[in-house]
């Protein structure tokens, strides 16, 4: 019998490579309205953290409302890019795999909206994996680092946080594992962002399928 009962993952750079798509697609539309930053600042900045939050600090740095084609524009260009780029993260497949022979339960719980999930994980054939055990933090009040959308999760599942198992990429997310009382694995082949998700108490792995190692 496995100590982990569940494991949850993270959607957005555990499950799907859409981070990094994302962030170069709000940069530049975000540096035609005047705001200069880059993908890589903004990976920073939002990574794991709800769509809401990230608008209203895009809208505090405008310093009011945007501007009606910016949201046209960015959520245009985004599909497209999905459509067009969007791919499982190296691994993923072969891990969730493992876990059905293993009779381990998974779900995903992610600061993205339910919509979202559906293209990304449709596109890159891994909803099937998870239809009906997908949990977004519209589901809840607050989004991670809040412990609420993993606790909803394992609530749901039916699973005592303590044996649950979370893999997240980003800093908030590891934030709301470790409020949960859940254990975490940190996902990351970043040099920088790999020490900074062990600091937050996460075991960090560059590799999926090292995964298995924890349950």
């Amino acid at each position: 019998m496995f100590a982990t009962e569940l494991v949850i993952f993270d959607c957005d750079g555990v499950l799907v490579d859409s981070e990094s798509i994302v962030c170069r697609i709000l940069a530049e539309e975000m540096n035609k309205l005047g705001m200069q930053t880059t993908a890589e600042e903004l990976d920073e900045q939002f990574s794991g953290r709800p769509a809401r939050d990230c608008l209203l600090e895009i809208e505090t740095r405008y310093g009011g409302p945007l501007p009606d084609q910016y949201f046209g524009n960015t959520e245009r260009r985004i599909r497209e890019a999905f459509h067009a780029e969007l791919e499982p993260i190296a691994g993923i497949e072969d891990l969730l795999d493992h876990l059905l022979q293993l009779n381990v339960r998974s779900c995903v719980a992610s600061s993205g909206s339910h919509e979202k999930m559906r293209l990304t994980l449709n596109k890159t054939g891994l909803y099937d994996y998870f239809d009906g055990r997908i949990f977004s933090a519209e589901d809840v009040s607050r989004g991670k680092p809040w412990p609420d959308l993993f606790l909803h999760a394992a609530q749901s599942m039916g699973v005592e946080p303590q044996h649950c198992l979370v893999v997240e990429d980003s800093i908030a997310g590891v934030k709301a594992a470790v409020a949960a009382g859940m254990p975490v694995i940190g996902y990351s082949t970043h040099v920088v962002r790999t020490p900074q998700l062990q600091h937050e108490g996460a075991r960090v792995v560059g590799d999926l399928m090292a995964v298995l190692n924890f349950l």
